[in-house]
């Protein structure tokens, strides 16, 4: 038979026992625990300002410190003692307090405070130094992608749409395609930071805090740059952790479709890439395999991350104003999506670092037939309608094909001037994959000036950090 609800910190309204699977339902210490030091900071920060308002001593205040800081190492060494009513961190720490520094001094730390704004806090607090460790790691990949971009600049290979050759490009040119997506998940982390680094500490249960305790100095003390104007909407809120999730899905959706890219380019019928043995895995049955489960992994959790995001948006659809037992549910997706991104983001980072590109099968990937465009272009040059020269370069790849040349450049003059009497000598010209690479060069285009340039506003960009 379960015992009544001692030690809850809403136990005195209950006198019948808890069913077991009720309390098993019900407590989240197994994986808010992560969240101790962010709670202990909470604590202190909110203690400090009640002392301010006569609640508590300068004394007392200093012994809750210590025994503060005696929990932090106990979590810290391993040695912190979960007790069986210990549901949430909150809880765990207040309780072990009260062992420490006696439940007289313990008993007065919750003073105006809810563990509706406690959670809230420490969730804001905790995940505010992920998303900055989180951001060190994927300027860190941004980095590895320019400096290949940077280092390989004179490799070429073929552009795709559908899955189809299309143009010559440079492979610096797709390097820096996917760091253009990153730095502009960089651009929104640094405005999700903006709105998760709010304080709410002091809202109280719902209605705000009965003792006046300023919270302007609460959230100063914790390092956060405003406090949320609302107490119903700061305990209420978990806008944060949906923002979170999206921005976790957005950055491993772009992670999940470089690595296909580079799934088909290291496959044998490509052989553009080749992953280093770190990052590959063998067959159990076939020896001569390598396998790029690396990739194919960042590829499938990104699965993962969509899926927490859904599942949490199903929980908050409908929960009314405030505070409701169903945002327990925020934490464990929210956690599990942060870890997959944060070791995502590593992985491909140590993928693109080590692998090696194959740049003779690259250019020889490169196919006359990519080069149709130009030759329209160059009919656009001579004052040629675009729409002319679109068919006029369609009937040159067809006569091409219908007399089984390598490609359009293997056409006779003669034949060229048979489908349209203003071609010249000069179109033999044409046929060069580094000049059609080279007359790209506007913002943003493939050729060399072109890249440098991009190179040139993502360097600036890291100095910024």
């Amino acid at each position: 038979m379960s015992k009544p609800a001692e030690n809850k910190l809403w136990g005195g309204r209950f006198t019948g026992a808890i069913d077991p699977l009720m309390q098993l339902y019900n407590d989240s210490l197994p994986y808010d625990k992560v969240m101790y030091q962010a709670d202990i900071e909470g604590t202190k920060a909110y203690t400090s300002a009640t002392a301010k308002v006569g609640i508590l001593t300068a004394d007392e205040v200093k012994e809750i410190h210590r025994g503060l800081d005696i929990i932090a190492d106990e979590w810290k060494n391993g040695t912190f003692e979960i007790q069986k009513n210990d549901e949430d961190i909150h809880t765990a720490n207040e309780r072990r307090l009260g062992e420490i520094i006696g439940k007289d001094i313990a008993g007065k730390v919750h003073t105006g405070r809810s563990r509706n704004d406690q959670v809230a806090t420490d969730m804001r607090l905790y995940v505010r130094d992920q998303l900055h460790e989180i951001r060190s790691q994927l300027l860190a990949l941004l980095n590895v992608l320019v400096s290949r971009a940077k280092n390989e600049i004179d490799v070429l290979m073929p552009g795709y749409t559908h899955l189809q050759r299309a143009q010559p490009i440079r492979w610096s040119h797709l390097l820096l395609s996917y760091a253009t997506y990153l730095a502009d998940d960089l651009q929104r982390l640094d405005e999700l930071l903006a709105r998760v680094n709010r304080s709410p500490l002091g809202a109280g249960a719902l209605a705000g805090n009965a003792f006046g305790v300023d919270r302007e100095q609460i959230a100063k003390d914790l390092g956060f740059q405003s406090v949320l104007p609302n107490s119903l909407m700061a305990v209420g809120d978990r806008d944060f952790v949906v923002e979170i999730l999206f921005w976790d899905s957005l950055v491993m959706n772009h992670i999940s479709r470089l690595s296909e890219d580079f799934i088909i380019y290291s496959s044998a019928e490509f052989g553009f890439l080749k992953l280093s043995d770190a990052y590959s895995t063998g067959s159990s049955l076939m020896p001569q395999k390598k396998n790029s489960d690396s990739l194919e992994l960042l590829r499938g959790k990104s699965g993962r991350t969509f899926g927490q995001l859904a599942g949490f948006m199903m929980t908050l659809k409908a929960v009314p104003s405030t505070y409701d037992k169903d945002l327990q549910e925020d934490k464990e997706p929210m956690f599990d999506s942060l870890v997959t991104t944060s070791h995502s983001i590593q992985i491909a980072t140590g993928v693109i670092s080590t692998l090696e590109i194959n740049q003779k099968k690259m250019q020889q990937a490169l196919t006359m037939d990519m080069l149709a465009t130009d030759l329209a272009d160059y009919l656009v040059r001579k004052g040629v309608p675009f729409r002319e020269t679109h068919h006029i370069s369609g009937e040159a790849v067809r006569l091409a094909e219908e007399l089984n040349l390598e490609g359009i450049h293997q056409l006779t003059m003669d034949q060229f001037l048979g489908i349209d009497s203003r071609f010249s000598p000069d179109v033999m010209d044409v046929f060069d994959f580094e000049e059609s690479i080279e007359r790209r060069c506007s913002t943003g285009g493939t050729s060399r000036s072109a890249v440098l340039a991009q190179i040139d506003a993502f360097e600036k960009l890291f100095a910024k950090y």
